[in-house]
């Protein structure tokens, strides 16, 4: 939790230390810790325990649909010949056409129960269509936020890179001709010269302030370390279409971690998950819909499509909460303590040195810049060359008109270069990166884990609904007249001028809630 403090404009929810404080049990029922360790075998065995939980839940609705499907098939047999002999002495009091005794308590209790698990099931996907929407939003405000890191680090390099090409381009082109025009004058070749030190001293300096640890790609994901190379190979990768497919050496190391590329990734994955959920939801959704009109209709060639559809759908809604639960429990693990990990992680840290990557996380006041030195210097230098071309465009130029022009393209650059300068200190400032970092954060333990709580509420509720229409549509098979029966009955009534009149009568007296 220390950690965490210094995380400014974050703390944990209370959603994620709940799901950190579950005990973690190993395949061997050990007890484990609650460190986010993903690498690590023992910790993904906590996971596989946790989503072992949803196969025995699943294991259990079967055996509880079974147990009334035996009930169903096996003791009602024998009451079927006193059932009908009810039924006959039932409809000879009701006229005929009515349900009541026996059989109509049956219909009643099968229609209560499926009227209550559909219901059941249609809040389940009103819970499942919010915690998708809120877990896509988190997932939006993750991603927006890597990008304007990304953003931020690709200008960063920009910058370098640019003042490194300008004072470099100023030493090989105008202070080289300065010097030649002056030749012998001493007192304008020295200053000259000092400038052209200065400029090498700061295109050095510059060189050595990476984010990296100069990382050069050699391979697709793969780099190689050189010490004199700019951040622009750590932090912007080279897409997959473009980079070079090679097999890794075993001097390569893994390539560190690139905001852009985890967006993109994280973006093409969420949509896929967001529309595979709204497919399940809806899939859902037409299931109970066409239940209840098996039940209206009282048609058994649609409650048999429908009983196929609702054990997918079980074994769908069980099947997800187990991908859900080791997926929110993982989470809340990162997000109460995501500092340790990101510092301990070989994949931030193979491209990013930990004091650094420990600047931008915490942004702590008592906290210097990392770079603090090196832009120091590199100010002095820009000061000292500055001083040095007034001193030559007051004494020199006017003994050395020619070196006018030559003297007017270094200030031209070394404005540029100090505009560059101050532009760069206020992005290599902890303010920026680590408010995207925490916008991060936010995004993901907050939206992110409270709609990932949702959806697991959505699948445990709507397994729960499926198993309980299972149990309650062998009742409504029984319940039901066969497909023959009615086309003999609609034969033997179709020259009643009252049947259509008495069916809707029996329609009525079947519906409890009119």
């Amino acid at each position: 939790m220390a950690a965490i403090a210094t995380v400014p404009n974050y703390t944990p929810s209370v959603w994620v230390r709940l799901c950190h404080a579950i005990p973690r049990l190993s395949l061997t029922m050990q007890m484990r810790d609650s460190v986010f360790t993903p690498d690590s075998w023992e910790y993904q065995q906590t996971l596989l325990v946790l989503s072992s939980f949803s196969a025995i839940a699943l294991v259990l609705s079967l055996l509880v649909i079974l147990c009334f499907l035996i009930h169903y098939c096996c003791c009602h047999r024998g009451e079927s010949g006193r059932d009908a002999e009810e039924e006959e002495e039932d409809d000879d009091a009701s006229g005929g056409h009515g349900y009541s005794g026996k059989k109509g308590r049956g219909i009643c209790c099968v229609t209560w129960v499926s009227v209550a698990a559909v219901t059941l099931c249609c809040v389940a996907i009103g819970v499942g269509f919010y915690g998708n929407s809120e877990a896509n939003d988190g997932m939006y405000q993750l991603t927006s936020s890597l990008l304007t890191a990304n953003y931020t680090l690709a200008s960063i390099d920009l910058l370098v890179s640019d003042t490194i090409s300008g004072l470099q381009r100023s030493v090989s082109g105008p202070l080289t001709s300065m010097e030649d025009v002056f030749g012998g004058h001493k007192p304008a070749l020295v200053p000259t010269r000092s400038c052209r030190r200065l400029s090498e001293r700061v295109v050095s300096l510059l060189s050595n302030l990476t984010l990296g640890r100069g990382l050069i790609p050699i391979a697709d994901g793969f780099y190689r370390t050189n010490g004199s190379e700019s951040i622009v190979g750590a932090l912007t990768p080279a897409p997959p279409s473009v980079a070079p497919t090679l097999s890794p050496s075993a001097n390569s190391i893994p390539a560190p971690f690139s905001p852009g590329w985890a967006a993109n990734t994280l973006m093409v994955n969420e949509d896929y998950r967001w529309l595979s959920y709204v497919l399940l939801l809806l899939v859902d959704l037409v299931v109970c819909f066409f239940i209840l009109l098996g039940l209206a209709k009282q048609s058994r060639w649609l409650l048999i499509l429908m009983t196929v559809l609702a054990w997918l759908s079980l074994f769908m809604s069980w099947g997800s909460l187990g991908l859900e639960t080791p997926t929110v429990v993982a989470l809340s693990d990162f997000c109460f303590d995501p500092n340790t990990f990101v510092l301990n992680s070989t994949h931030f840290n193979s491209g990013t040195s930990p004091e650094v990557l420990d600047y931008y996380l915490t942004c702590s006041r008592k906290m210097s810049s990392p770079f603090q030195q090196i832009l120091t210097q590199s100010q002095r230098a820009l000061s000292s060359i500055h001083s040095h071309l007034s001193s030559l465009e007051r004494d020199a130029l006017p003994r050395f008109p020619k070196a006018e022009r030559s003297l007017r393209e270094v200030q031209q650059i070394l404005n540029t270069t100090e505009g560059n300068f101050h532009q760069l200190v206020a992005l290599l400032n902890c303010r920026g990166l680590n408010k995207d970092y925490v916008d991060s954060l936010k995004g993901l333990c907050y939206d992110g884990m409270e709609g990932l709580l949702y959806l697991s509420l959505y699948s445990f509720l709507s397994a729960l609904a499926f198993t309980a229409i299972l149990c309650s549509l062998p009742g409504a098979w029984r319940s039901f007249h066969s497909d023959s029966d009615d086309y003999e009955d609609s034969d033997s009534e179709s020259e009643d001028p009252f049947t259509s009149h008495q069916d809707s009568k029996r329609f009525l007296q079947w519906q409890p809630w009119l």
